[in-house]
């Protein structure tokens, strides 16, 4: 089995120690280096094949721009997607219709299927309330690395706004982990989001369980998270297999979002369901994924959250699902489509309506290329609609984990205080301790290597939990810690959750109920109350603060403040100018 450290690592990892599912994750067999390719399936998103090259950027740090040099198109004039010339794929660039709701022979008993446990897929929503109770969600999603253009992207749409119950909206981030800084995915949990698995190396194919099991457990070793909280998956391009998801359901998981509802909510064939159960099989993308529907496959209790598209004036002809302000030149086009869309949602049965992105495609600062303003402010205008409009209340921006907690108990919209999924609890830490605060990030470590073609080179980055040796890998997504210093740090065990693990005393502050949280939920208040972006604060104009070789370019999701020690500033720079001179210019999609 794949080995992880619960105790002060040694020279070498041993091979007895416990696996994920040993951990708490349940659900099944341990953890294995599989290495053996799911089947193919027909790609659940159409083709639109542009004529890519990978771009020649000197970056000031591992590029997002072009993971493994794929071809991809600038981002800049031509709003293209990446591509993989080698399927002619775009990741989730158009869709194919999945057959809608007639192609699935979908067959579930409501009365023997009943929440929290199970819960049949339909448009209705759960638990027999009528829609103008039902909260209208809007599920915010970003994909793959976590560093400081991406969350920057992230925090121009989310960080200055507020539910109507005064929180903050969370989101969920489906990580990969090709230039992913994992400090700051230690502060995205902290913070409350959904931190999610998206594979290790982001491949075209449908993943090996080894690319899945290793970036669970890369995520707890050195982003400090319980297994137990990684709980949601989505496949890299949403190309997925049936084995997927029945190694998902084994291994522990409680989600995959990776399928797509094709069919807007207004077809009496539409397949925007609400999230459901595998109780009885999958019940979209039934004519694009082999050996799914009609009744198949079978895994109670594991649920599948459709990725909801939106679409232009053509309907279902007109489908666009990740990054749609990539699809036109105009961004004004596409704020029609999503209003429209979202309309239809809230006037209709209130399935959630998905906002997906990668964040790197609305990145500002960003070496070579434009920023995309224009799509930024589309986007923010868009969201501050959606949100303050007097006509239609009880809009939420959430996370999956928070959509599912609903999901399992659902309750009328001015009833989501009673859900403590949807509280703005904060952990009271006063120790001085590594667990993602910003406050503390003088003790974070600044893994990078001084020997010349360490991978580590190419894609430093920082973490409370020990720096490894090398950069993970499928093969060894939990190399041992680097012992330089000749003080080694503990990896969280599953019975402590990540603000309150002290990784260098090898402590957990408290467990449970025993655990201090600073409540700031105030009363749920109708929309429209102080919920907005602050305007043009979140305008991405290229004049803020950006990144660059001279600066840290690691910052925290909070901004700015908080910043890494600055005597890591030098050493990351010098590993951005040897990156660039050895025209590494990397993309994570």
């Amino acid at each position: 089995m794949f080995s992880i450290f619960t105790q002060p690592a040694q020279s070498s990892v041993s091979e007895t120690q416990p696996s994920p599912a040993d951990e708490g994750r349940g659900g099944g067999a341990p953890l294995g280096y599989s290495t053996s390719t799911d089947s193919k399936m027909k790609p659940s998103f159409v083709s639109g094949l542009f004529s890519l090259a990978c771009v020649g950027l000197a970056a000031a740090h591992g590029d997002l721009l072009n993971d493994g040099c794929r071809p991809i198109a600038k981002r800049s004039q031509e709003l293209q997607k990446r591509q993989l010339l080698s399927s002619g794929t775009g990741e989730g660039q158009s869709v194919s219709v999945g057959g809608g709701a007639s192609a699935a022979r979908y067959s579930c008993d409501p009365s023997t299927c009943q929440l929290p446990k199970c819960h049949c897929a339909d448009t209705n929503p759960p638990g027999g309330l009528n829609p103008k109770d039902v909260p209208q969600f809007i599920v915010f999603t970003a994909d793959d690395a976590v560093q400081d253009y991406t969350i920057k992207s992230v925090n121009q749409f989310l960080a200055q706004r507020k539910n109507p119950n005064g929180c903050t909206p969370l989101m969920s981030y489906f990580v990969s982990l090709n230039y992913t800084n994992y400090a700051q995915v230690t502060e995205l949990y902290v913070n409350g989001n959904d931190v999610a698995d998206h594979t290790m190396t982001h491949q075209e194919q449908p993943a090996t369980d080894a690319e899945i099991d290793g970036n669970l457990i890369t995520l707890n070793a050195l982003a400090g998270i319980p297994y137990k909280s990684i709980i949601g998956y989505r496949a890299p391009f949403l190309n997925y297999s049936r084995a997927n998801l029945e190694h998902l359901a084994r291994t522990g998981f409680t989600y995959d979002s990776s399928s797509t509802a094709s069919v807007p909510v207004t077809d009496p064939n539409t397949d925007a369901f609400w999230p459901y159960t595998l109780d009885n099989g999958m019940a979209n993308d039934c004519n694009t994924v082999d050996n799914i529907c009609a009744g198949q496959p079978k895994l109670p209790g594991f649920w599948e959250i459709p990725m909801y598209a939106i679409f232009d004036e053509r309907g279902a002809a007109g489908a666009h699902l990740m990054d749609p302000w990539l699809d036109a030149a105009n961004a004004s086009d596409v704020l029609s489509w999503m209003k429209n869309t979202f309309t239809a949602h809230y006037n209709g049965k209130r399935q959630p309506f998905g906002i997906y992105t990668h964040p790197i495609h609305l990145a500002t600062g960003y070496p070579g290329l434009k920023d995309p303003v224009d799509q930024i402010k589309m986007l923010n205008d868009f969201l501050d609609w959606a949100t303050t409009s007097a006509e239609m209340q009880n809009v939420w921006i959430v996370s999956n984990k928070q959509l599912l907690a609903w999901m399992q108990h659902p309750v009328p919209a001015s009833q989501l205080n009673t859900l403590d999924a949807f509280k703005c609890q904060t952990p009271n830490v006063n120790q001085h301790i590594c667990n993602g605060f910003t406050k503390n990030n003088d003790l974070l470590e600044h893994c990078i290597s001084n020997t010349a073609g360490d991978p580590l080179n190419n894609s430093p980055f920082y973490t409370c939990y020990g720096c490894p040796v090398t950069t993970p890998s499928p093969q060894q997504p939990n190399p041992p810690q680097r012992n330089n210093d000749k003080t080694l740090r503990t990896r969280i065990p599953n019975n402590c959750d990540t603000p309150f693990w002290d990784p260098v005393a090898a402590k957990c502050l408290c467990s449970g109920s025993s655990c201090a949280f600073d409540d700031s939920t105030r009363p749920i208040g109708p929309n429209g109350d102080n919920l907005t972006s602050s305007g043009g604060q979140n305008t991405g104009s290229s004049s803020a603060s950006s990144p660059s070789v001279s600066s840290d370019p690691y910052r925290t999701f909070s901004g700015a403040a908080g910043r890494m020690p600055s005597s890591t500033v030098l050493a990351w720079s010098a590993s951005a100018v040897l990156a660039a001179a050895a025209g590494a210019v990397m993309l994570v999609v």
